[in-house]
C-alpha cells in the first residue's frame, strides 16, 4: 500500500502527520511511504530525515496514494487530488467542513476523522484528542508562568519570603490535569474545578485542591461533561467568582469537540482579579471559556492579561507531531489486513470515526447537517 504524508496548508499549522522515526514501522509492514517535500519542516524534520528513514519524497504523493495522512482537514485542492477509492485520515471537523465532506463523498474517498475515535480502552493508542490535549495542557501552564511577572514557587531567602503563585484551573480533562500537573511542578499552589463527579479525586491525585461547589455533577457519555443549563451556568459562575478573584493565574480548559465551549468566566469576574493577573483560555478557538478572550491574541480585561489559545498543539510541533503520528500509525494498522487497505466498518472504532465511505456520509450528525444545507 502507498501511504502519503501531506504538507499542511492551513495558516499556523506546524505539525506533520508522520514523523521520520515511525516511517520504518510502516515500511516494515510492507507499505511504501511517500512524503510531500517540506511536509515536516514546521515540526523541525528535514526531508533528508524522511529519506534516511526509508520514505520517498514525492510532490505527487497524494495522487499516487492508497491512504493519505494529514493533520488538518485538507483544502479543496488537496482533497480533489485524492484518487477514487483511496482513504484519508485526519482531523476533519466534519460539522464545520461540510463542503469538504460533500467533496469526499462525491470523490468516493473513505475518510476517517481522528477526533471521532471513541474514548474506549481498545482505542487508547489512537486517541489523538487526548494526545493533543496533553500538549495543550502543558503549554497552557508554561504560557501562564511566562506571562505572570512573579515566581510560581515559594522562595525563602535572607531577604525575605516570596509566597507561591495561586493558580486556578477550570476543567479537569486531559488538558486540565496536565495544566495542573505542570503548574504544580513549577511550584504554584493550584486549585481546580470540574463538573464531573470523578474529577475531584483526579485533581487531588495531581497535588491540587479540588474546588467543591454545592451543585449537582454533570457526567456525560465518553468521559465528557453534559451540557449545563444557563441557570446552572450562572450559579456556577457566581460560586466560582471568589476563587477567580483570588487567583494570580487562571487557566480554563473546558471544551467538547463539535460544540461551542461553555462560558465559565465573565469579563466582570476577570476585572475583579488583582493587578498583574494572567488568564489563559485554552478554549478560545471554540468560542472561549472566558468572555472577551480572542484566539491568538493577548487582550487586557481590567488589570489582567487574557491569552486566547489558537491551535495550541501546533505551538509545540515536535512532541505534538510525535504523539499524533503514533495515534495515526495505530489506526493505520487497524485499517489494513495483510498489507492491504481493508477497513472493517463493522469494527466499533472504525464505525465511530468513519465520516464517508462508498459514496455516502456515514457519520449521522454530519449527514443531518448536510441535508439541512
Amino acid at each position: 500500500m502507498r501511504i502519503a504524508v501531506v504538507r499542511e496548508t492551513r495558516a499556523g499549522e506546524t505539525r506533520v502527520a508522520l514523523v521520520p522515526d515511525l516511517v520504518p514501522r510502516l515500511v516494515g509492514l510492507g507499505h511504501e511511504v511517500l512524503v510531500e517535500p517540506g511536509a515536516g519542516l514546521g515540526a523541525l524534520h528535514a526531508d533528508e530525515e524522511y529519506a534516511a528513514a526509508g520514505a520517498v519524497l514525492d510532490e505527487r504523493a497524494v495522487e499516487a496514494a492508497d491512504l493519505v495522512l494529514a493533520v488538518q482537514p485538507p483544502d479543496v485542492g488537496t482533497a480533489r487530488r485524492i484518487r477514487r477509492g483511496a482513504a484519508l485520515v485526519a482531523f476533519l471537523a466534519p460539522g464545520q467542513e461540510l463542503g469538504l465532506v460533500a467533496d469526499l463523498r462525491e470523490l468516493g474517498v473513505t475518510a476517517f476523522a481522528m477526533e471521532l475515535v471513541p474514548r474506549t480502552s481498545r482505542a487508547q493508542s489512537m486517541d489523538a484528542l487526548s494526545s493533543q490535549s496533553l500538549v495543550s495542557g502543558y503549554r497552557c501552564a508554561i504560557v501562564c508562568a511566562g506571562l505572570l511577572r512573579r515566581f510560581f514557587p515559594l522562595n525563602m531567602t535572607a531577604a525575605g519570603t516570596v509566597p507561591p503563585a495561586q493558580v486556578v484551573v477550570l476543567g479537569a480533562g486531559v488538558a486540565g490535569l496536565q495544566a495542573i500537573a505542570t503548574a504544580r511542578r513549577l511550584g504554584a499552589v493550584v486549585k481546580a474545578y470540574d463538573v464531573r463527579a470523578a474529577a475531584a479525586e483526579e485533581i487531588r491525585s495531581m497535588g491540587a485542591q479540588a474546588i467543591e461547589l454545592d451543585l449537582p455533577t454533570l457526567d456525560g457519555a465518553g468521559g465528557y461533561a453534559r451540557e449545563m443549563s444557563e441557570e446552572r451556568a450562572a450559579l456556577q459562575r457566581e460560586l466560582l467568582a471568589p476563587y477567580v478573584a483570588a487567583a494570580d493565574g487562571l487557566i480554563t480548559t473546558a471544551a467538547v469537540p463539535g460544540r461551542t465551549a461553555p462560558v465559565l468566566v465573565t469579563a466582570a469576574m476577570v476585572e475583579a482579579m488583582r493587578p498583574g493577573s494572567v488568564v489563559v483560555d485554552l478554549a478560545a478557538d471554540s468560542g472561549g471559556n472566558v468572555e472577551g478572550s480572542v484566539p491568538g491574541e493577548v487582550v487586557r480585561l481590567g488589570h489582567a492579561q487574557v491569552w486566547g489559545g489558537r491551535n495550541v498543539p501546533a505551538q509545540m510541533p515536535g512532541p505534538a507531531s510525535r504523539l499524533y503520528a503514533q495515534n495515526v500509525v495505530s489506526l493505520v494498522e487497524l485499517l489494513t489486513v495483510d498489507g492491504a487497505l481493508a477497513p472493517d466498518l463493522g469494527d466499533d472504532i472504525l464505525d465511530a470515526c468513519c465520516v464517508t465511505a462508498d459514496g455516502v456520509v456515514r457519520h449521522e450528525p454530519t449527514r443531518a447537517l448536510l441535508e439541512e444545507v
